[in-house]
C-alpha cells in the first residue's frame, strides 16, 4: 500500500482496547500541546496518559533519551550502570528514611505486581484488598484487584481478591446526624466485612490516595492514617498506588505526605518518566532483605534499564530545578477556583474535587453520562483534549491533569473553552 493512511485505515489495523479512539491522528506534540494532520493545537489537560508532567518534548527529557541512546541504554538484566545509582539514590532522597530500597520497571501494572508480590512473599500470605472504584493495570495481579472496569468475561481473579467502599463523600450511605460523610464508621464496616471474608491469610492492602479512574475521589484526611493502623493490626502491608499522584501532582511530592504516613511499599509509573516508560517500587530495607532471603524473583527484560533510570533521573532533576511541586501547587489553586467558579455559573455542574493538577469536574443531570461525553467531544473541537471517567451510578466526571509546566494562560484558556463546551452542550 502507498500513501499515508487515513484515520479508518490506520483504526482498522488495530485490536481495540478500549470503548473507542480519539476522531484525530496526531503527528507530533510539544509542551501543553498536541497537533493533529492538519496542525491544529489541541491543548492537552490530560498530559498524554496522565503522564506527561513536564508536558511534551521537554529539552531535558529529549536530552537524556538521546544521550542514553547513543552510549548506554539497555543492559542484561543482572548488570548495573551509574544512572541505575544515581536514579535510584536520588528517587529515596525524595522520600521518607523507611523507603529506601528501588526497583526500578517500566510499567504501572509491572510496578503493582513486584509489589504484590513482594507483600506476599514477606506476609507469607496472599489475600489482597482494594477499593470497589480501583484502578491497578491490566496484567493479571493487578487487574484482580482493579473493581472500575475490565472484569467481565475473564473468569475467576486471582484468589482473595477483597473490596473496601470507596469513601465517596457525595453517596456513601454512611453518615452523621448532621449529614456529614462518616467514614470512619464506613472504614471500620469495610474491615469488618473483610474480616468475615477472609480465610485468614491477609497480605496487603492496595489503594490509590485519590481514585483517579475511579471518579476523583480524594481520601478524607485521617483516613490513610487509619487505614494503615487496621491494616498493622492485621500483620497486611500498606501498598501505595501513586501512579497518577506521585512527583508533585497533587501539590505535594508524593499524595501520602498529605497524611504524615508513609507506606510499606510505594508504586510509582506514569508521572515518573513525564510520559516514556519508566517505573518503580520502592520499600524498607527489612521487606527487601527478607524477601530476598525468601527467593523473590522479579527477572524482566527491562528491569534496572539505564534508559529509563536516565529517564527517571531527568524527571526528578527538572521537578527540583524548577520549582514544579510549589508550582502545581498554586497552579492548582487557580484551577480549583475556576472550575468553582464555572460550577457556581453553571447549575450542569455537580461537584469540583481534587487536589493540585489533578481535578474533576463531575455533571449532573439524569443524563450525565450522556451529557459528560458530549462535553468532552465539544472541547475537543474547540482545541482542548480532556478525559471522561464513567462509571454505573456516577455519571460523567471530566478529569483534569494538565502538565506541571503548564503556563498560567494555557491554564485559563482550557478552563475557558470547558466552560464554553459545557454551556453550548448543556443549552442545546
Amino acid at each position: 500500500m502507498s500513501g499515508t493512511p487515513g484515520y479508518d485505515e490506520i483504526a482498522g489495523r488495530l485490536i481495540r482496547y478500549s470503548p473507542g479512539f480519539a476522531p484525530r491522528v496526531i503527528t507530533r506534540a510539544a509542551g501543553s500541546f498536541v497537533y493533529d494532520r492538519d496542525g491544529t493545537a489541541i491543548l492537552d489537560f490530560t498530559s498524554g496518559q496522565m503522564s506527561a508532567v513536564l508536558g511534551h518534548s521537554h529539552p531535558d527529557i529529549v536530552a537524556a533519551v538521546t544521550s542514553s541512546i547513543s552510549n548506554l541504554d539497555h543492559l542484561f538484566s543482572g548488570m548495573l550502570s551509574e544512572p541505575l545509582g544515581e536514579f535510584a539514590a536520588r528517587l529515596t532522597g525524595t522520600l521518607p528514611a523507611s523507603l529506601s530500597k528501588v526497583l526500578l520497571l517500566t510499567t504501572g501494572a509491572e510496578s503493582n505486581e513486584a509489589a504484590l508480590k513482594m507483600a506476599k512473599v514477606f506476609t507469607g500470605r496472599y489475600e489482597v484488598v482494594s477499593f470497589d472504584r480501583s484502578w491497578h493495570g491490566m496484567t493479571a495481579g493487578a487487574a484482580s484487584v482493579t473493581f472500575s472496569a475490565g472484569r467481565r468475561s475473564l473468569g475467576p481473579a486471582m484468589p482473595g481478591s477483597l473490596v473496601l467502599p470507596t469513601p465517596d463523600a457525595a453517596r456513601s450511605p454512611f453518615r452523621h446526624p448532621d449529614g456529614s460523610h462518616d467514614w470512619q464508621t464506613e472504614l471500620e464496616f469495610g474491615f469488618q466485612l473483610i474480616d468475615r471474608q477472609s480465610s485468614g491469610s491477609l497480605a496487603a492492602c492496595l489503594i490509590e490516595p485519590i481514585l483517579s479512574s475511579g471518579g476523583l475521589i480524594d481520601l478524607p484526611v485521617g483516613y490513610l492514617a487509619r487505614l494503615t493502623e487496621l491494616c498493622h493490626e492485621r500483620g497486611m502491608l500498606v501498598i501505595l498506588d501513586e501512579a497518577q499522584t506521585g512527583l508533585g501532582r497533587t501539590g505535594t511530592m508524593y499524595a501520602f505526605e498529605r497524611d504524615g504516613v508513609a507506606p510499606d511499599l510505594l508504586t510509582l509509573s506514569k508521572t515518573l518518566g513525564a510520559g516514556l516508560p519508566v517505573a518503580a517500587v520502592v520499600t524498607s530495607a527489612e521487606i527487601e532483605q527478607v524477601c530476598h532471603e525468601r527467593g523473590f524473583l522479579f527477572f524482566t527484560t527491562h528491569v534496572s534499564d539505564p534508559l529509563a533510570a536516565s529517564v527517571g533521573l531527568a524527571v526528578l532533576d527538572v521537578i527540583e530545578r524548577d520549582g514544579l511541586v510549589a508550582r502545581a501547587a498554586s497552579l492548582g489553586a487557580r484551577l480549583r477556583q475556576r472550575l468553582l467558579d464555572l460550577g457556581e455559573k453553571d447549575d450542569t455542574v455537580f461537584d469540583v474535587r481534587g487536589r493540585g493538577l489533578l481535578q474533576g469536574v463531575e455533571l449532573a443531570g439524569e443524563s450525565a453520562e450522556a451529557l459528560a461525553a458530549a462535553v468532552t467531544e465539544e472541547c475537543l473541537r474547540r482545541g482542548l483534549h480532556v478525559n471522561i471517567v464513567q462509571l454505573p451510578g456516577m455519571g460523567g466526571v471530566i478529569r483534569i491533569a494538565p502538565p506541571l509546566t503548564i503556563s498560567d494562560d494555557e491554564l485559563d484558556q482550557g478552563v475557558d473553552i470547558l466552560g464554553a463546551a459545557i454551556s453550548a452542550v448543556g443549552g442545546r
